[in-house]
């Protein structure tokens, strides 16, 4: 074998063993005996006969021929070239020419002639951690190199033998663009000239002990519609918002004095087409956001929309963490779904899930044969209860993705919002472990110390760079300080939601009326730490799935008085301090639990019951928006006072939410017996007349009608510690808003 380089060289490159084929391939300076020469190395298996070609065609013009023709030696038969030129001393722009065995031939610009594009400055942050937009420089990218567009590749893979990029482009074929690590920062890349968009590819990784894994691009920005795992070329271009003023407003105006109220959406359960098949992106903004407004909702927050692989994981199990799912359309689509929510006033919430990720050896798992994203120790690196890996938020370019990730959906899908999922699984080293099963911090604790300083510079920098957007907690122990400020020593969180209230409402709401004396604690516990934290109130999809029922299959009773039950419960979330989340079926009282693989049953809107809980949801959605004391202070105890909490025998309750001006407030009151209470009394702050804004009994909502005609005077005797009181009619397990005209 003739060749100028090393045998050994030469091999590790036919073997796809080499660490950095640059030094090899391409085109280099040779000094003999004093005397600059230049020699050009190339690998090309499906080459018949190779040469190098002057270039002499403009920079992003397609590769001609015009050029000098320099015939290539094939030195060894598995398809290695190289020319010495001993009359050229520097280094010129080259091609090369080949020709197939069948006779074809191909003119294209070399990859192994191109300098790469991550810089030692990108590289120091990444491994720092804080690299915050490194999904700029890791996965596929377009680049112009030496003046010629293409696409640049880079992956992450400290501990790999090689890394080659396979792809449409090369016939999956890891020999063809083996890539090259970039110092010891576990970089690897490569560039492509002139490769199109729309490219399928993935990285070919050999581990240390020679096992070769396909896996796909942690920063992906499109995968192909599962059970097919390529990442696709996207460069995330082509699309023009044109929600601008909407994004100024967020980022001014305070957002948690205002109503919040929001509609949980599972994309491919909403509504479905007529042969079952999903709808997509483009079709489900329009459909979703008509719904929506005209409920008087003011977000959606979307179930996981980034790609996975199984459906009935819901999105949480998440294995492309860039990309949103292909099942709906691709990345410009789902922008358009998030123009048109702003567009018409709606703000939009992901999902998004830094807790754990799916053991699919395509995706994060034993990223390059060793445990790269994860812990190694199982104690430490797995949920049992899941079958998922934990990630290492004490490693630096681990904390650089999740962090990069979530700027990333937040700059360019312009997200409003992120709820964590499953933070408490994050803070907790022996979150639903045994004795045995988990390794204390430091300090012999049980606190993950690595994950609460991540989940505290997330909150930071997402605030830092986007004033307006939420961060939102599903934190479902006491965690001191979840929503805090980082200068309190708290989690940074804007809201976490309220799993006590959630919990407590359903077990009270399940129980039969004759029994509720007796849980009446129930209703009242949660207002002994409403304030503690800035709560929403959710009435999720885990809440009506696996058994647990259906909303309104957990009422009690006949079908009237489970419908009133569920309206009373509602009633009573859209007067409790706190933000609301309610999901999708839930706002019209489906019967059935949820079903990820059909829509909810839109059917039951032909029913008066049905519309009436609907109408319902409508009212208190827009009574909430436009009722300062029903938003203005929900994080406060100036905005609640207690009228009665103590009726226990009667199972009633009634409170008042004040606005700023105190004066401006709505009085509530709850009967949750199946008895109608006539000349009911309860204290009054300020004399008056109060008008019904809300009566959960009528006839409009499915109830018996059965009120105070629209409105009440106070009349001059004392009650609940007031000198003025109301003598009301409270229907049976009814609800009644009042507010003094």
């Amino acid at each position: 074998m003739n060749t100028t380089a090393s045998i050994d060289d030469v091999y590790r490159i036919i073997y796809n063993d080499h660490h950095d084929p640059f030094q090899v391939l391409g085109q280099h300076i040779l000094n003999v005996k004093g005397k600059n020469s230049v020699v050009i190395r190339a690998f090309l298996p499906d080459a018949d006969t190779l040469s190098a070609i002057e270039d002499s065609s403009a920079p992003d013009g397609e590769p001609t021929v015009s050029g000098r023709e320099f015939p290539m030696k094939k030195v060894h038969p598995e398809g290695f070239f190289e020319v010495v030129l001993p009359e050229r001393s520097e280094i010129f722009p080259y091609q090369l020419k080949k020709t197939t065995p069948d006779g074809k031939i191909e003119v294209f610009r070399d990859s192994y002639s191109f300098m790469p594009t991550v810089t030692d400055f990108d590289i120091y942050l990444f491994n720092k951690g804080d690299n915050h937009r490194v999904y700029e420089k890791l996965g596929a990218h377009y680049a112009h190199v030496n003046g010629i567009g293409g696409v640049q590749f880079s992956v992450w893979a400290p501990s790999a033998r090689s890394v080659s990029v396979i792809g449409d482009f090369n016939n999956w074929d890891r020999r063809f663009h083996a890539m090259r690590v970039l110092g010891s920062s576990g970089i690897w890349e490569i560039f492509v000239p002139g490769l199109p968009e729309g490219s399928l590819y993935k990285f070919h990784v050999k581990t240390q002990q020679g096992f070769v894994l396909d896996k796909t691009d942690p920063y992906g920005t499109e995968m192909e519609v599962r059970p097919r795992t390529a990442a696709r070329v996207n460069f995330l271009q082509g699309y023009s918002w044109d929600d601008q003023q909407w994004m100024e407003r967020r980022a001014t105006e305070d957002l948690l004095a205002k109503s919040i109220a929001v509609y949980e959406v599972h994309l491919g359960s909403w509504k479905r087409n007529p042969d079952g098949s999903w709808i997509g992106y483009r079709d489900a903004a329009k459909q979703i956001v008509e719904y929506v407004k005209n409920l008087g909702y003011t977000h959606i927050e979307l179930m996981p929309v980034m790609e996975h692989p199984f459906d009935g994981s819901w999105g949480y199990q998440v294995t492309g963490y860039f990309a949103v799912s292909s099942r709906f359309g691709p990345p410009q689509d789902f922008m358009y779904f998030v123009d048109y929510c702003h567009q018409n006033g709606i703000g939009v919430l992901l999902d998004w899930v830094p807790a754990h990720f799916p053991k699919d050896m395509h995706a994060l798992a034993l990223f390059d044969g060793t445990h790269v994203y994860e812990h190694a120790d199982p104690r430490k690196g797995e949920h049992m209860d899941w079958g998922t890996y934990i990630f290492n938020y004490g490693r630096n370019e681990v904390k650089n993705f999740l962090i990069s990730n979530a700027l990333f959906w937040l700059e360019k899908y312009h997200i409003d919002g992120l709820r964590i999922d499953a933070v408490a699984s994050m803070l907790y080293l022996d979150y639903s472990r045994k004795e045995g099963e988990w390794i204390p911090n430091q300090y012999g604790g049980r606190e993950n110390l690595e994950a609460v300083e991540f989940v505290k510079h997330l909150n930071s920098v997402v605030h830092q760079y986007y004033p307006g957007v939420l961060t939102i907690a599903e934190e479902s122990t006491s965690w001191p300080g979840v929503t805090h400020a980082l200068s309190d020593n708290g989690l940074g969180f804007d809201l976490k939601w309220n799993m006590g209230w959630m919990h407590d409402m359903l077990e009270y709401f399940s129980k039969d009326p004759v029994y509720r004396p007796h849980h009446h604690r129930n209703l009242t516990f949660a207002l002994l730490y409403a304030f503690s934290e800035r709560f929403m109130l959710p009435l999720s999809h885990d809440e009506v799935v696996h058994g647990k029922r259906a909303l309104l299959d957990k009422m009690p009773g006949d079908i009237w008085q489970k419908f009133a039950n569920l309206r009373s419960l509602y009633a009573l979330m859209f007067a409790f301090p706190g933000k609301k989340l309610l999901f999708m079926g839930c706002e019209f009282a489906q019967w059935k639990e949820w079903n990820f693989e059909e829509s909810v049953d839109w059917a039951l809107l032909d029913f008066d019951y049905h519309k009436g809980v609907s109408r319902l949801v409508q009212d208190l959605n827009r009574l909430c928006a436009t009722e300062p004391s029903l938003h203005e202070i929900d994080f406060s105890f100036q905005g609640f006072e207690w009228i009665d909490f103590a009726d226990e025998a009667n199972s009633i309750i009634s409170f008042e939410r004040k606005a700023t001006n105190a004066d401006d407030a709505v009085t509530a009151v709850f009967n949750f017996t199946p008895v109608p209470r006539h000349g009911y009394r309860i204290g009054a702050r300020l004399p008056g007349t109060y008008r019904e804004l809300v009566n959960t009994d009528a006839l409009i909502y499915g109830g018996s009608n059965l009120g105070n005609a629209g409105e009440v005077s106070t009349e001059p005797i004392p009650a609940h510690g007031r000198d003025q009181s109301l003598s009301l009619t409270v229907p049976p397990l009814g609800a009644v808003y009042l507010k003094r005209l």
